[in-house]
């Protein structure tokens, strides 16, 4: 069993066993900040069906839309690697950004300096109140994992990234990693 302590920068990965969770099954999860108050995280591996284009058609690119988390889904959040572009980000950890001048943002964007690997969006976030990410801990819905990435999980592909990270965890979890979404199809 993984004995980490949840902390800004880590990676939460749902246990196989929480199947009916819509938001959550087979999800890593990029912790953006985590203290007494609460915690803040973004999906990384739940690609929506469209592009940033498809939201706002000022910004002339075609940087996929992801699914952060239930919370706040009709807001526009990204994370990325550029702070040295990007005025006013805050520091996840390992050269990971969260937010900033968004005006600035699309500028860069359009201006071609700022790519694909360099910024991803979200619709939403996940949130947990005070004590609530420890409980649901308690109760074996996450694993707890260093990013061992770092900056460049940004550029990470989504699709197989849950499969990845079980397969990481070895002994019992590797059953899980060729398991369907839902077993009652197997």
């Amino acid at each position: 069993m993984i004995s980490l302590k949840p902390k800004k920068g880590h990676l939460l990965i749902a246990e196989p066993s929480s199947i009916g969770d819509l938001s959550f099954n087979r999800s890593v999860v990029l912790l953006a900040d985590h203290n007494a108050e609460g915690s803040i995280g973004f999906i990384l591996n739940k690609p929506l069906g469209y592009s940033i284009q498809d939201l706002i058609p000022e910004i002339h690119g075609k940087f996929k839309i992801y699914n952060g988390g239930p919370v706040e889904q009709d807001n526009l959040y990204f994370i990325h690697n550029v702070p040295e572009l990007i005025p006013e980000s805050i520091e996840i950890s390992s050269g990971i950004y969260w937010g900033g001048d968004f005006k600035s943002t699309k500028d860069l964007i359009n201006q071609g300096k700022i790519k694909r690997n360099n910024i991803r969006f979200f619709l939403g976030y996940t949130g947990w109140a005070a004590h609530q990410l420890e409980d649901e801990l308690e109760d074996n819905s996450w694993i707890v994992s260093e990013n061992s990435y770092e900056n460049k999980i940004i550029g990470k592909s989504s699709t197989s990234f849950w499969k990845e990270k079980i397969m990481e965890l070895g002994g019992e979890y590797l059953i899980w990693s060729n398991s369907p979404e839902n077993p009652a199809l197997n």
